[in-house]
């Protein structure tokens, strides 16, 4: 069975909106491009810039608690390192993000957005080169099944938006949960990109929230482990080898390659 990208996403800011992508260009050994190169710290935590080191995901702004985030639809343009920030369609904060000045201005739309959430004054974190403020240690590329999210809905008896897993691809062509069986095998793509499927995505609070509302509307960790025994939906991946991937490029399980 063949598997197909049928969409890329990058969320630049970790707990802020996706942006789509139409390709992307994977570096052996990295990140997805553009993927939570920036965090909003939710008061001190203690991350040091010069030995970066992985923190958990409640020290930041993100959706597990801070569902208000959702509201909040956000651009960023690398070519002038800016960060806009839209609610409700009207542009209310902006920043250039490599300036002092322009991360108090992010910083300060934060203070004013969600006073009552901070637990002391919010600081705009930039991730050092080799470093993102990723969920897991290890949480180099995210693939959701959109099959797996299709199957879900009928557990959960409302629609389920993908968006919800902020995931970096979204796959068809494999039946619901069928992505867990990858674990330990390498995808390859025509263009030579090679990704080495690590562990299932643990789902958490922050799925619940509608990511165009903010509204807390589901409970999808629950629905998830009253239906299949666990809280799993999506795979993540290391990309081991270079290539650029683009919507409707084709991922073949390369042990599957190797026997045809």
């Amino acid at each position: 069975m063949t598997i197909r990208i049928a969409s890329l996403q990058r969320y630049p800011v970790k707990g802020l909106s996706p942006e789509t992508l139409e390709t992307a260009a994977l570096a052996k050994g990295g990140y997805f491009p553009g993927d939570r190169l920036f965090a909003v710290e939710n008061g001190p935590a203690g991350f040091d810039p010069d030995n970066p080191q992985h923190q958990p995901k409640i020290k930041f702004l993100m959706l597990m608690r801070n569902e208000s985030l959702a509201r909040l639809k956000t651009r960023y343009i690398d070519s002038i390192t800016t960060l806009f920030i839209e609610e409700g369609g009207r542009e209310v904060a902006r920043g250039d993000l490599s300036t002092a000045q322009g991360r108090l201005a992010i910083e300060a739309f934060f203070r004013r957005f969600m006073p009552k959430e901070l637990r002391g004054p919010p600081k705009l974190l930039s991730a050092p080169d080799g470093f993102r403020f990723t969920d897991s240690r290890r949480g180099f590329v995210s693939l959701i099944n959109l099959a797996s999210v299709r199957e879900l809905e009928n557990v959960a008896g409302a629609p389920v938006d993908p968006l919800r897993f902020r995931g970096n691809i979204h796959i068809e062509g494999l039946a619901p949960f069928a992505e867990f069986d990858l674990v330990g095998q390498v995808l390859t793509t025509s263009s030579g990109a090679r990704l080495k499927v690590t562990k299932r995505i643990e789902r958490c609070a922050a799925t619940n929230v509608d990511p165009d509302t903010g509204i807390r509307d589901l409970q999808i960790p629950k629905s998830l482990m009253q239906a299949y025994g666990h809280f799993d939906c999506g795979i993540y991946a290391e990309i081991v080898g270079a290539g650029t991937i683009g919507i409707g490029d084709s991922l073949e399980a390369e042990q599957a390659a190797l026997a045809l």
